[in-house]
């Protein structure tokens, strides 16, 4: 063999060898990627695959289940963001949670592969529905947060960071505005004031706890409230009752506007227009609860509206779902005890 075919064979080989190595550096740097990225992944093999969830299960991680609706799945996320940082870990939400948080905020917590949550054995933790002192001790590397936490006990040390996840998407702000700014008309100097009237399934079931929802003669006096401080209050009523409402608030100063399509599967335009008012009347439930925690000016709530004897009294602290400051106007509970033997 000559010099030249010598040389032309050294070449081949060492373009063979470099193309291997190159190869084989590309598909190390497609799966590293692939684990950095939770949201949207893709397997080339089974090797790869299986890769994947050994370096994610390595990490260490918490999360929650997703349990309820709106108001709900944000005390859930709130309840998960800081106890995993009080606890020293790094929170992760399962798809379903983040679905339906993410439609409306600006939630920054990594979301968990499907099929990694089913591979992770658990370490179930059933939560309160408010803080205790042993939650800041919680043990487990692999911790999935479970139950009804419904207290600002868990997060409000941390206020600013809950108020940063939930952060509209721009495009809903901005028609939420332009919707206000509309209904405002030619009014100056206006005050919103966002109502939330909650009804529903609440009404047949709260009788059977010995509780009540807000009536018309409590709506009145917090809307008297908020008139009596402000010159031009602007009230914006969303329900999922809406024709009780229109039956039931007296809108003959014309103040009253009512609003929202009271669809408890799809909350967003309500929720939104309550929490872009100056201030908050709630009835009960934790969506109310989100409304005026995220508006942050002030906020009324129905008091006591449980007998003392019931067992939703004895069960639910009233000083540790309402924030101190808030304004509490007790329920009339004379419906509850005529029935009472």
């Amino acid at each position: 063999m000559n010099s030249k075919n010598i040389f032309g064979v050294i070449v081949i080989i060492s373009l063979s060898i470099s193309s291997y190595i190159y190869y084989s550096n590309s598909k190390e740097e497609r799966q590293t990627l692939s684990i950095n990225n939770y949201t949207h992944i893709e397997y080339s093999d089974d090797h790869s695959k299986e890769h994947l969830i050994t370096n994610q299960l390595s990490a260490g991680m918490w999360t929650a289940e997703p349990l309820g609706r709106l108001g709900n799945l944000m005390m859930e996320y709130a309840t998960l963001y800081a106890l995993a940082k009080l606890n020293g870990h790094q929170a992760y939400l399962v798809p379903k949670m983040h679905e339906q948080l993410s439609q409306m905020f600006r939630i920054t917590l990594p979301v968990l592969h499907s099929e990694v949550a089913q591979r992770i054995k658990w370490k179930i933790v059933k939560i309160h529905q408010w803080m205790y002192p042993e939650y800041k001790h919680i043990q487990g590397d692999y911790v999935k947060l479970s139950g009804n936490p419904c207290s600002w006990t868990f997060f409000h040390h941390i206020q600013e960071e809950i108020l940063r996840e939930f952060t509209f998407h721009d495009f809903i702000a901005a028609e939420t505005n332009a919707y206000l700014y509309k209904v405002q008309g030619d009014r100056k100097n206006v005050t919103f004031i966002g109502v939330h009237v909650r009804r529903g399934d609440y009404v047949k079931l709260m009788p059977g706890r010995q509780a009540v929802v807000g009536d018309e003669a409590y709506f009145k006096e917090a809307m008297d409230y908020f008139r009596a401080k402000y010159e031009n209050p602007l009230f914006i009523i969303t329900s999922n009752g809406m024709d009780w409402c229109k039956e039931n608030i007296d809108n003959s100063t014309g103040d009253v506007h009512f609003t929202g399509d009271g669809k408890e599967g799809s909350p967003i335009r309500d929720f939104s227009l309550l929490a872009h008012c100056n201030h908050t009347i709630m009835s009960i439930g934790t969506f109310g609860f989100w409304a005026g925690y995220l508006v942050g000016g002030e906020t009324v709530y129905l008091a006591n509206f449980s007998l003392p004897e019931s067992h939703s009294y004895k069960t639910f602290q009233f000083e540790t779902f309402y924030l101190p400051d808030w304004i509490g106007i007790p329920a009339d509970l004379s419906s509850l005890r005529k029935k009472t033997p």
